[in-house]
């Protein structure tokens, strides 16, 4: 089956990665970070002027990017007297950017992310690796007229939300330990910054608390899913009853891969902007003494979970099916909203972009038809499946679903057992299924594909990167429903992963599918069920990868070499877990398309 020609290009794809992240404002000026593919995909902070005026900070090769827990965060803030404050990716040391331009080394020896700036000191969460391998996390200061860092807190295996109340007496935070992961168990902690006395306000092994926010100096707001979804509280600075400010079977937060993500802000006159929905999150105005809220009427589907505020001024990175991730500001009171810049290179006419309609499969999903009708019975398709696997499948324009369905091809992105926005149960169905859920919903979603007409069953293929890509792996061992399989760095051993992966996740696999048990490991991980593989496969993998190891996409590589089946392994130096190159991400591309070619013909 040829297909239909398009304008988006590879390289309109790969450019797509200049995206915002992580917005500030101080004022009447704002400052975000974009990625830049086209610069080896270094990480940029630009400032917009109040004339409306944008300038890049960083020239290369400075990069701000921090890798705390590899998937890092917000790398950089702003002080009161509006100088920033970055980690830079080669050295991860944190730098102050004078008012000549230039960076100033301020502190080393770690890495550093969640930044905040109180009183003269540059407040965050530092990581540092030693010579024998062990990782020590804590909770410093920086004085940033320069000087040592002061630790304030240590001893737990995580941190992160640090934050100061007004009268800067005591800092807040959350910290967590191994096994458990942000979204299983946390304790957000008080600790008195004179005596050096420290208490548990919330939390605990079976509570996710998230983010807190100074009320006042005597309360704090807070996240907590202790109702089953990540709803908002207000509880006093010593603890006790934790009062619901709008209780609700929804998510007021996403789950904090990254450290710095801010869910909500406090406004100027009190009221708190928040996000919150099933799936995408709608941004809304919080009355905390009445318990009212109110939607803001923007055009956008769904926001990053990362907020700025300054009076009632709200900043944030919104998206929707037709509107790429931009930084946009809101005015709470009235919802007027103002894009301060787009960044995707280069658009199609709107008649190219897929516009998503939500689904059940059975597990809920975005169905992307394929652009224009099919020239002989159903379309093809390709079924997406999102890494994490604590995460979600979002409605936000994806360039690289354009790609395919401006060709003919449906993309169908499935939220499986596990996935986050829909509250604690469903994502705790995952919960020792991994490698049976998450196949099983994909498998449904292909024969729910078919049985409705939409798809013609021999043309159906799955892609997904990370843990996406061990399901994308999985299924292809498990079934004879697709036609072939695109991972991303995706894992196919476990106790090779357990053993090598990152801190962050080096017990994850525990909670996914259990305690290291070679027969049960066996039975679940791909390398092991290799056998039933009948389809082509493309494996695509990074080499610098910290998080999935490239021998995990080698070996499955190998395997299929070894019992004849048709598999294509693409490994790019200088990448790491997601691809930020543009010239990698068109290479990528470029090699799935032809995959596919070869599937539909």
């Amino acid at each position: 089956m040829p297909f239909r020609p398009s304008p988006i290009t590879t390289r309109d794809v790969a450019r797509s990665g200049v995206r915002p992240s992580w917005p500030t404002v101080l004022g009447s000026r704002v400052w975000w970070t974009e990625d830049r593919p086209d610069e080896g995909g270094r990480t940029t902070i630009v400032c917009r002027a109040p004339d409306g005026t944008h300038r890049e900070l960083l020239r290369a090769p400075w990069s701000a990017c921090t890798r705390v827990h590899e998937y890092g965060g917000r790398p950089y803030t702003v002080t009161p007297g509006g100088q920033v404050v970055f980690a830079n990716l080669s050295d991860q040391r944190l730098y102050l950017l004078g008012d000549d331009g230039e960076p100033k080394p301020l502190a080393g020896d770690g890495r550093y992310a969640d930044l905040l700036v109180h009183d003269g000191r540059l407040w965050g969460v530092r990581e540092r690796h030693g010579d024998d391998g062990e990782i020590a996390r804590a909770i410093v200061s920086v004085p940033l007229a320069g000087g040592d860092p002061r630790t304030w807190v240590t001893g737990c295996d995580f941190y992160a939300s640090p934050t100061v109340s007004p009268d800067g007496r005591h800092l807040a935070y959350v910290c967590w330990n191994h096994p458990l992961m942000p979204w299983d168990g946390t304790e957000l902690r008080v600790v008195d910054l004179s005596s050096g006395e420290q208490w548990t306000v919330r939390g605990g092994p079976a509570e996710s608390v998230l983010a807190p926010a100074w009320k006042d100096d005597a309360h704090l707001y807070l996240i907590s899913d202790c109702s089953g979804w990540w709803n908002l509280y207000e509880i006093g600075l010593r603890g006790g009853d934790a009062r619901a400010l709008h209780p609700v079977e929804e998510e007021f937060a996403a789950p904090p891969w990254q450290l710095g993500g801010r869910p909500y802000t406090v406004l100027g006159d009190g009221r708190l902007a928040v996000l919150h929905g099933r799936g995408d999150l709608r941004l809304g105005v919080l009355d905390p003494a009445s318990g009212t809220l109110t939607d803001l009427d923007v055009p956008c589907s769904g926001w990053d979970a990362a907020l700025a505020a300054e009076g009632t001024s709200v900043v944030g990175v919104g998206y929707s099916a037709t509107l790429p991730r931009s930084v946009l500001q809101v005015d709470a009171d009235t919802g007027t909203s103002t894009a301060l810049g787009r960044h995707d290179a280069r658009l199609p006419a709107p008649s190219y972009l897929p516009l998503p309609r939500a689904v059940e499969t059975p597990a809920p999903a975005f169905l992307y038809p394929p652009h224009g009708p099919a020239t002989t019975g159903a379309p093809p398709y390709v079924i997406f499946v999102h890494g994490g696997p604590t995460a979600h499948a979002d409605s936000a324009l994806d360039l690289e679903k354009a790609f395919l369905t401006s060709r003919g091809i449906g993309v169908l992105d499935v939220n499986y057992g596990g996935s986050t926005g829909y509250g604690r149960r469903y994502r705790d169905r995952l919960k020792g299924q991994w490698g049976r859920l998450d196949v099983a919903d994909t498998i449904a979603a292909a024969q729910w594909l078919a049985g409705e007409g939409l798809a013609d069953p021999a043309k159906i293929a799955v892609r997904g990167g990370s843990a996406g890509g061990w399901t994308v792996l999985a299924v292809c061992c498990r079934s004879d429903v697709f036609a072939g399989g695109v991972s991303y760095y995706g894992i196919s051993a476990l106790a090779p992963l357990a053993q090598h992966t990152h801190d962050f996740e080096s017990h994850y696999v525990e909670w996914l599918v259990g305690p290291e048990d070679p027969h049960v490991y066996a039975a679940r991980e791909p390398l092991g069920l290799v056998d039933g593989v009948s389809c082509p496969m493309l494996l695509l993998q990074g080499l610098d990868d910290p998080v999935v190891p490239p021998q995990q996409s080698a070996a499955f590589a190998d395997a299929l070499a070894e019992r004849g089946v048709p598999c294509t392994y693409l490994a790019f130096d200088g990448e790491s877990h997601g691809f930020r190159r543009a010239e990698t991400r068109a290479a990528a591309l470029a090699a799935e398309l032809a995959f596919y070619q070869q599937l539909f013909a």
